[in-house]
């Protein structure tokens, strides 16, 4: 992707702190701890609960039995409701209020639906509603459609409860015990990759480390509250030093900020990590990786925590791009490819200069990997890169390729200039 305020007990010096701020657009505002709003039998929404994480911090985590007598119930404070979320398949459930998103009220518990920008606009967390109501929210109409809204689908991120549901997710799966931190860096080096990528280390404070999934990101925090979220780009071996890869994005709050005046020293804070994109270990099946443009980032993450692990499942990485000059890491991958046996690479142009003298794939990359694999039943796919690519490659992997439906992890980003 381009991709909570502690103290630490060692603070960074630095000559300035700048203004900084994504590659995933909108406001993020986690939900908070909601006490004496959960009717439960036996139950007591203060203290009954273990302690927990999730992308708004310290939270509640869910037992699966505290929450199978939640009854719908009107709010202490105002009219609000609290309505039974029952997930299929397995039949695991929690409690979601009238004024919060599905996935909101799922992580506050302590359960990870897959997500990617929190926003409408990615459709990562696209679900169908078997039984019940919601209110579809600020869904955008490119990420959830009036047709698939009328064949019960929704965007989890945006919906909200408005009676008690059965919903569907095949990716469901428990917090791990990483926490979710705020924390101060310092930019440690800006190398430009690209005449429009460049590609940012941070260093954070000697006594802090920084616990992630490979694949997974940052929010970069705004004085004015918004925030702007990127991938990270390292493996978590060395999580001290965080690597971002960042597109210039003309009038951009963050990035024009990036690419003039923001130099090495500068003190950036962030919150994270955040998101469900990750590679799924316990699976042995072979890996198709596809990246866009600066979604290479997660991507690389993501392999080079598999080699260094030295899994030895097949990774195919289809990296796509507009010209040569876009694949700003090419060398890399080739590395793997050349030095790992179990590690394919195929690049893919859609428009190629004329002094690029490209000998290589043209076109559509999610089409590359349709002709490399016309039957994808076997395989799981991790693909990172626009909405639009994101959204024709998992139909058209699913119905045309036979990829299971939760075989598909997905991590969409937008380019926001506000």
């Amino acid at each position: 992707m381009q991709n909570d305020i502690g103290q630490t007990a060692q603070t960074i010096q630095t000559p300035r702190i700048v203004e900084v701020g994504q590659h995933r657009d909108g406001p993020r505002c986690p939900p908070g701890i909601r006490l004496g709003r959960i009717a439960q039998q036996g139950v007591d929404p203060g203290t009954g609960n273990k302690s927990g994480k999730d992308a708004a911090g310290d939270v509640p985590a869910a037992n699966d039995q505290d929450f199978l007598h939640a009854g719908i119930v009107a709010d202490d404070i105002g009219e609000l409701m609290s309505y039974q979320v029952t997930v299929q398949p397995g039949g695991r459930q929690f409690v979601a209020e009238s004024d919060e998103t599905l996935l909101d009220a799922a992580l506050r518990q302590g359960l990870i639906i897959p997500y990617g920008c929190k926003d409408g606009a990615c459709g990562a967390c696209k679900g169908k509603v078997l039984a019940g109501s919601v209110d579809h929210g600020r869904a955008q109409a490119h990420a959830l459609s009036d047709r698939e809204k009328a064949e019960g689908m929704t965007l989890y991120c945006c919906a909200t409860a408005q009676s008690d549901l059965s919903i569907e997710c095949r990716q469901m799966t428990s917090a791990t015990d990483i926490p979710v931190k705020t924390l101060p860096s310092r930019i440690e080096k800006l190398e430009k990759l690209a005449p429009d990528v460049i590609e940012m280390h941070l260093r954070l404070p000697a006594s802090e480390k920084l616990q992630f999934h490979a694949g997974q990101y940052i929010d970069i925090l705004l004085k004015d509250g918004r925030k702007r979220s990127f991938s990270l780009a390292n493996a978590p071996g060395d999580d001290n030093l965080l690597q971002l890869h960042i597109r210039h994005v003309p009038g951009g709050v963050f990035t024009e900020q990036v690419f003039s005046t923001m130099k090495v020293r500068d003190i950036l804070r962030f919150n994270g990590p955040h998101g469900g994109f990750f590679l799924r270990e316990e699976s042995s099946k072979p890996v198709i990786l596809l990246a866009g443009g600066t979604g290479f980032a997660p991507i690389k993450s993501i392999v080079e925590q598999a080699l260094a692990q030295g899994n030895p499942r097949s990774m195919h990485i289809y990296w796509g791009a507009k010209a040569r000059v876009d694949l700003y890491q090419h060398a890399l991958p080739e590395a793997w490819a050349t030095q790992h046996p179990q590690v394919h690479y195929v690049p893919v142009l859609s428009e190629p200069a004329a002094d690029d003298h490209w000998q290589g794939r043209t076109g559509f990359v999610h089409q590359a990997v349709m002709a490399d694999f016309p039957d994808l039943s076997g395989h799981q796919v991790y693909a990172c890169g626009s909405p639009a690519m994101i959204d024709v490659a998992r139909k058209d992997f699913v119905s045309v390729c036979q990829l299971p439906e939760e075989e598909f992890f997905a991590d969409a980003f937008t380019f926001s200039a506000t």
